[in-house]
């Protein structure tokens, strides 16, 4: 593994060959501030693809561009309206995605075949010093997630590797650049503004930038995703998910299924931040905000998926709006196993 965990500003050796295998079309893992990010030349659609199989991530599905500091954004989008402009002065470095017009030139392989375009700065400081090795500062990263499609975010090095194995001969990765664990924990704020003439801004996907945030800079509260939205990264009913099923149940309604489960001979695992846990095979208390429990989230639920559970109960989080980000991952991990508690309990019973 490459590891890089310098704090300066000055691309290390590391950097510079990780920016440049990116220019050689290779895919180069690397730390943000959100999630690990599997990283490829924006502008090399042969490379984007190579993202696409790695992840086996459905072609329609688009990609962000990760920019360096100072990075011509009109290089990358047209139309760009100056509530842009506010939120990139406001929040870049940082976790908002903003969704823009997609200038001529740019492949569309980085878009799923939209007219728009996703790009963000990220804050890491091993993200920032390889953004400012590769092309000399002027180039995009095109970066989802370093895992595969629908699974849980990495938000470590080792994450990565337990995903797609070392870099090395033979590997879809030519580097693995280890910059510790991710600082916010899950996926960056979605804002699209590419139709603010007709529908305004518009949050595509909750993050640790909140509406009321984006507000405060633009003067506009961003709708709730309408249909005709454009795709983005990580807003699919089910994604972020472990192999386990994931159930999602108040406190009230927790210790009445734990028990039922028992019962029925389950083996669980239970992510909680205050229910106290009984009769599960492993658990996890997870900080009650929500920064640090944003922080801690995908490590938990990857440390869960390895314990041989049946089922991963998950107590519910607050659903004030500081917890919306939270309980959109959430949600989505949870959205596949519908009835899963249900089929448990009555498969056992019936046997």
């Amino acid at each position: 593994m490459e590891t890089n965990r310098q704090q300066g500003q000055e691309p290390s050796a590391a950097d510079i060959d990780a920016a440049a295998a990116l220019a050689a079309g290779r895919l180069v893992a690397f730390p943000t501030e959100t999630v690990y990010g599997l990283g490829a030349d924006a502008e090399n659609p042969a490379a984007v693809a190579a993202i696409y199989a790695a992840k086996g991530r459905p072609q329609d599905h688009p990609v962000i561009v990760h920019v360096a500091p100072g990075a011509a954004l009109d290089h990358w989008a047209c139309d760009i309206p100056d509530e842009a402009r506010r939120l990139a002065a406001a929040f870049w470095p940082g976790p908002l995605t903003m969704i823009l017009k997609r200038a001529p030139g740019i492949p569309d392989a980085v878009s799923g075949g939209q007219d728009t375009v996703g790009i963000r700065c990220p804050s890491h400081p091993v993200a920032l010093r390889l953004l400012q090795a590769f092309k000399g500062g002027q180039g995009g990263v095109a970066a989802p997630s370093a895992n595969k499609f629908g699974h849980v975010s990495p938000t470590t090095a080792r994450h990565v590797i337990d995903e797609f194995g070392p870099p090395g001969a033979g590997s879809a990765l030519a580097a693995v650049l280890d910059g510790g664990q991710s600082q916010v924990g899950i996926e960056s704020t979605i804002v699209d503004l590419s139709r603010l003439a007709t529908i305004g801004p518009v949050l595509l996907r909750p993050g640790h930038i909140g509406a009321e945030a984006i507000a405060a800079v633009i003067g506009r509260m961003p709708a709730r995703p309408d249909a005709a939205a454009p795709r983005a990264s990580g807003t699919l009913e089910s994604h972020y998910a472990p192999r386990t099923p994931v159930a999602m149940l108040d406190k009230d309604e927790l210790a009445t299924v734990l028990a039922q489960l028992t019962a029925a001979g389950r083996k669980l695992a239970l992510i909680h931040h205050a229910a106290s846990p009984a009769g599960v095979r492993a658990h996890l208390q997870l900080p009650a905000t929500p920064e640090g429990y944003a922080h801690a989230l995908y490590a938990a639920l990857r440390a869960m998926d390895g314990a041989g559970a049946d089922l991963i109960l998950v107590e519910a989080p607050p659903q004030d709006d500081a917890w919306l980000g939270v309980n959109d991952r959430l949600r989505r991990a949870a959205h596949g196993s519908s009835g899963v508690i249900a089929r448990l309990i009555n498969n056992t019973l019936a046997s």
